[in-house]
């Protein structure tokens, strides 16, 4: 019998008989990545081959590597594979990695969300016979909100601050997240802000060809006197800091989907949580599997044994795989870790 087309180690996800590594968080000689976020995209491999679209932000985050991107659906034989790099709707550049062997196919989600939300390549189920999925909000109680409805929600959050004097501060992850916020707001509500590390990040997606509205990086020089109702999008590392204070009053919130989590909140001490994730939601995680036809499903970062007693009661032949990856906005959530 073959040995399995990928294997689990504690380097990472491995394909012995490509040589190569998914996403791997200890240094390797040859990773192939999903996408920029430093739970994923780590610094240290020999090279890295990752989407066309994703490239230049994981090089801005990793300096002088060698890395070369693919183009979405091209098919690229490497050792005794195939692989292929297809959209996963999380971030713009993101990617799903299928591998193939002899006709047996393996799909590695990486993280994934089957909304479309305008600025990301919107989510494609690919057939496999194994599917690793992530389960950042594998419990029932994740449910996500239209975008739109969620647009509305900040928009008269926004609009409301400024009627009252106050700059609104929205946190959120400088690598889609932020991008996709300020991508979904009403166009001329008022000036957007941007702290340096949302405006690097988003400059590069703007460069390659994302629309993403005007907005204004935060200099010295720059107040709620120069720019009396703004909304300003920074990390959440930024919020309560002397770096907030500069704008006077102000009201601050979280766009996360930890929000959906009233402690979080509580122990974060914000009025305001906004629930918007880049990650699938229990509906969506469900039908990302089963779009899938996989009989097999691996499930890696999150709810992990919630989930996979649900999806084996589904009559899914399910296991759990140990990874380093930290799940919703590793960086930046409000608890400060993975879950």
């Amino acid at each position: 019998m073959a040995d399995p087309l990928l294997s689990f180690t504690d380097r990472g996800i491995y394909c012995a008989e490509g040589g190569f590594y998914i996403d791997p968080w200890r240094p390797v000689d040859r990773a192939l990545i999903t996408h920029g976020h430093s739970d994923h995209a780590r610094w240290g491999h020999g090279s890295y081959l990752c989407t066309d679209r994703a490239l230049p932000v994981i090089r801005h985050r990793l300096g002088d590597i060698s890395a070369s991107g693919i183009a979405y659906g091209e098919r690229r034989r490497i050792g005794g594979v195939t692989v292929s790099f297809h959209p996963a709707g999380h971030v713009p550049g993101s990617a799903q990695i299928r591998v193939e062997r002899g006709g047996e196919v393996w799909v590695a989600s990486g993280d994934y969300k089957i909304e479309a939300d305008g600025l990301s390549e919107p989510f494609e189920p690919v057939r496999c016979h194994t599917f690793i999925t992530e389960s950042t909000f594998g419990l029932p109680l994740f449910r996500w909100q239209a975008q739109a409805v969620v647009a509305a929600q900040i928009a008269s959050w926004w609009h409301t601050n400024a009627a009252e004097g106050r700059v609104s501060i929205l946190a959120a992850y400088g690598l889609g997240k932020a991008q996709r916020l300020m991508s979904m707001l009403p166009d001329g509500a008022g000036p957007i802000l941007t702290h340096g590390a949302v405006e690097q990040t988003t400059q590069i997606l703007r460069d390659q060809g994302y629309a993403l509205p005007e907005t204004l990086r935060v200099t010295a020089d720059i107040s709620a006197k120069s720019h009396p109702g703004a909304l300003v999008i920074a990390p959440p590392s930024a919020l309560g800091t002397a770096w907030a204070r500069r704008f006077g009053p102000v009201s601050e919130a979280f766009a996360s989907g930890w929000m959906a989590l009233r402690g979080i909140r509580r122990r974060r001490g914000l009025g305001t949580g906004f629930v918007i994730s880049d990650h699938a939601d229990w509906p969506g995680l469900n039908a990302a599997i089963r779009e899938t036809g996989a009989s097999r499903v691996f499930v890696t970062h999150g709810y992990t044994g919630p989930f996979r007693r649900w999806l084996e009661e589904q009559g899914y032949d399910a296991g759990i795989v140990e990874t380093e990856f930290g799940g919703e906005e590793a960086d930046s959530t409000p608890e400060g870790d993975a879950a």
